[in-house]
């Protein structure tokens, strides 16, 4: 019998009272029509009311401010008042929060390869984030960005496990902070879980056809990670596997997920996957079958599937499932109740917290150093940095560069300090030089996911135009020309919803070239002594099913290029381009031509005073690429660790060589690598500078040195990566993977021997029978600037087999 009344001596409203035994005097008390809606989040911009009062809603997303004050209202009025979790898409910082913080996308944050920043960025997004009453966010993403053309590359951490692993544990721990039961903590979400990113043809969604043995060895790895690190949420992929709907997929959510990892934390479907199964993917005749499959394969809450309320009633009433199915699911919702203490302190909006928490000072500065460090300097032949005359080269972390390839000291161009009689001209150019909304990227205010923010506030964001004209010397004159349009949006003639009445992404038109545009930007560069180029990508080409068949620059983007790289070179005067993309892209043929080239990704607020800084010599480039560059979409996939063993090392028309390399950023510096050694920790006298350290045991720690030398005249932070083959294994494997980094500042003339540990247990592969071991026999360890085999010393060890 369920009890009808609530009465004050309820164990659940004990704050006192043990957390299981809450949850279930809780569970005990509910309707079965109690129970369904606990386990639905719906968006709380429509039917919200109803939503609540009539189908006992457990949870919202996408709640304006001031909806946050009508949900709270409304669930004091319920029977039981269980209170709402209140998710959001707080992405890199709660970005539909007017003046929040928004730093860098996740792929751009990658580039800092900085465990504790991208921490901070994490906490700092929990802090402003739980002050407006936000509970969760879904967030980080762990997929693995291999096919470039796939829409959602920018929101993945890059193409390597190991430091998608690291990176989203930043974040994890970031948001959750010292526990569920701090008020400035957020629960985070691991998603999407998993191989959601390998896609056929790059398409958002599509088939993922993956064996379980290439799931074990590539894309489970982070979310194992995360989930002993203690993840409290995962989401579900919208995609198939093998032709079983991640929604449903028994053998990763029960036999690895919850069984193997013993992982005792909530699942999340993504935006309506229970509805998919049956509108798009066809396996589903209704949503009573679709329910009731979603609950016997072990979901905990399903997203904006309103019909599922009535589809999980009807289920019971037919005997598809029971009502004892949902209380299993029904505990792990409550429980998360409970640990955020949401019955004793709902977290609604705070406005005394609001206004001390958000968008402060010291949020900024974290904002810019993260901006800073995320920015890879890819291509320099001199030219940069621009004006030495009063550059800071202090050795504070802010101003600590990476390695460079290219371009060592004496072969840079001689830098003249300016003076207060000699002006100098710069030309700055390109759609993207002066566009705060595409500055930011996607989920942000101008990204269209939510209805009352149609852009961040203007004063919050700094262009590279405002960076520039803030940070120039008084002898440095600005120009500024536009040069190109990108695309226009035309209605789709599918029709304006997807069927289950989501909007239907509009069709995106290249813009052919201006011609008064191109001339004016072309006049503006002839009359500057050096050029500055933004080009990219914008929002409408990115994002959740906006995957692109080619990596080209859209619209009149290639002709402003051509048009000022032959300006330049008749003038004879350098230009630079700034590569302000959501992901990798493939720059023509002139760009061969461009002094130097900087990929600053979507860099966030103070992403525009972050490049102005590093072209003006300010800080140092310390970025390092967290993906490969393809130099044509025909090569891809171009990920760095990839399976050996093929006919030849090229096309027969290209390279297979990527334009740029993961792992690989350039400094205003040249650090040398010598002499690496091994050695295994607590063994005495066994160093190997050559050749190969023998009788290693699995159990063994291994210490990788190597002396640094930064013989450049400038300070940097060197990113020393460690990579490790496989010399000859029993099942086909990747031919390097990396296994360690640490990032070692350094600096003017100084000298550093560096040590890594790298257990040997750390250097597996997944075998025939899905086990994941070291296999006795040879490895190469190979340490070095990035994962180009050019930058990388070897040494090597031999593991001995042992009776186990």
């Amino acid at each position: 019998m369920h009890s009808t009344s609530q009465s004050t001596s309820s164990t659940y409203l004990n704050r006192h009272a043990d957390i299981d035994n809450r949850v279930q005097d809780l569970l005990s008390r509910m309707t079965v029509e109690e129970k369904v809606g606990q386990l639905m989040q719906l968006d709380a911009q429509h039917d919200l009311a109803s939503n609540i009062r009539d189908k006992h809603i457990g949870s919202i997303l996408h709640t304006s401010p001031t909806n946050l004050i009508e949900a709270a209202a409304l669930t004091r009025e319920t029977r039981l008042r269980i209170p709402l979790l209140v998710g959001e898409d707080c992405i890199h910082g709660y970005s539909f929060w007017p003046g929040a913080t928004i730093f860098p996308t996740q792929l751009t944050m990658a580039g800092s390869w900085d465990y504790d920043l991208v921490r901070q960025v994490a906490r700092i997004t929990a802090i402003e984030a739980s002050a407006t009453g936000i509970h969760w966010t879904f967030s980080p993403v762990l997929c693995i960005a291999r096919d470039l053309r796939w829409g959602r590359v920018g929101e993945t951490f890059g193409e390597d496990p190991m430091l998608i692993g690291e990176l989203a544990c930043a974040m994890v721990e970031g948001y959750q902070g010292s526990g569920l039961n701090d008020p400035t903590s957020i629960l985070a979400t691991a998603k999407h879980f998993a191989a959601y990113s390998e896609t056929q043809g790059g398409r958002d969604a599509s088939e993922a056809d993956v064996s379980h043995r290439k799931m074990r060895s590539w894309f489970l790895p982070p979310f194992e990670k995360v989930a002993r690190a203690g993840c409290r949420t995962f989401m579900l992929g919208y995609q198939t596997t093998d032709g079983i709907p991640i929604t449903l997929n028994h053998w990763l959510l029960n036999d690895v997920l919850r069984n193997e990892w013993g992982y005792k934390g909530t699942l999340i479907t993504d935006w309506d996957n229970v509805g998919r199964m049956i509108w798009e993917q066809h396996l589903q005749p209704d949503y009573t079958h679709a329910a009731a499959a979603a609950i016997r394969a072990g979901n905990d809450m399903i997203m904006t599937t309103p019909n599922f309320y009535e589809g999980a009633l009807n289920a019971i009433h037919r005997g598809l499932i029971t009502e004892s199915d949902l209380d299993r699911p029904v505990r792990n919702v409550l429980r998360l109740k409970f640990e955020l203490r949401l019955f004793e302190h709902p977290r609604t909006p705070d406005q005394a917290r609001i206004a001390a928490a958000i968008g402060t000072r010291e949020h900024t500065e974290l904002n810019l150093r993260m901006a800073r460090e995320s920015l890879v300097l890819l291509r320099n032949d001199g030219t940069l940095p621009l004006n030495t005359q009063g550059s800071n080269v202090s050795t504070t972390a802010q101003s600590f560069s990476s390695v460079t390839h290219d371009t060592k000291p004496d072969q840079q161009k001689p830098i003249v300090a300016a003076s207060v009689a000699n002006q100098h001209t710069l030309a700055l150019i390109g759609p993207l030089a002066d566009d705060p909304k595409n500055q930011l990227g996607d989920w942000a205010g101008g990204s269209g996911q939510v209805s009352w923010i149609k852009e961040e506030p203007r004063e919050t964001v700094v262009t590279v135009r405002d960076g520039l004209q803030e940070a120039l010397p008084h002898n440095y004159s600005l120009t500024y020309a536009k040069g190109a349009n990108i695309l226009t949006l035309e209605a789709d003639p599918a029709g304006a919803t997807f069927p289950d009445g989501q909007p239907r992404p509009p069709i995106q038109t290249p813009c052919a070239p201006d011609p008064h545009m191109i001339n004016e930007a072309a006049d503006a560069a002839a009359n500057a002594e050096t050029t500055i180029v933004v080009v990219g990508d914008v929002i409408e080409l990115v994002g959740e099913g906006r995957s692109t068949a080619t990596l080209e620059l859209f619209g009149a983007q290639t002709a402003l290029l051509e048009a000022i790289a032959q300006t330049c070179h008749d003038n004879h005067h350098p230009w630079i381009i700034v590569l302000m993309a959501s992901k990798p892209l493939v720059l023509p043929q002139c760009t061969s031509q461009a002094a130097a080239i900087i990929w600053a990704g979507n860099p966030g607020m103070q992403g525009g005073r972050a490049l102005a800084e590093l072209l003006l010599g300010k800080i140092e480039p310390q970025g390092r690429l967290p993906i490969s560059f393809a130099r044509h979409s025909g090569q891809l996939p171009i990920y760095y660790n990839q399976i050996r063993g093929q006919h030849g090392s090229r096309y027969a028309d290209l390279t297979q060589e990527p334009a740029f390399s993961f792992g690989e950023g350039l400094s205003y510096t040249h650090v040398d690598y010598s002499n690496p050694c091994l050695s295994v920790e607590g063994r005495a006298n066994d160093n190997i500078h050559g050749g190969r350290l023998q009788d290693v045991h699995m159990d063994d720690i291994l210490r990788i040195t190597v002396t640094l030398h930064n013989t450049g005249q400038r300070p940097c932070v060197e990113t020393v990566q460690v990579y490790v083959r496989d010399v000859v294994t029993s099942v086909s494997w990747a031919d390097k993977e990396l296994k360690a980094f640490q990032r070692v500042p350094l600096e003017i003339g100084q000298e550093a021997r560096v040590s890594i540990n790298l257990p040997v247990s750390n250097c597996t592969i997944v075998n025939a029978e899905e086990k994941r071991v070291v296999e006795p026999g040879d490895f190469d360890v190979m340490v070095g600037h990035s994962s180009k085999p050019d930058d990388l010393l070897p040494v090597g060890f031999t593991v001995v087999a042992e009776n186990r």
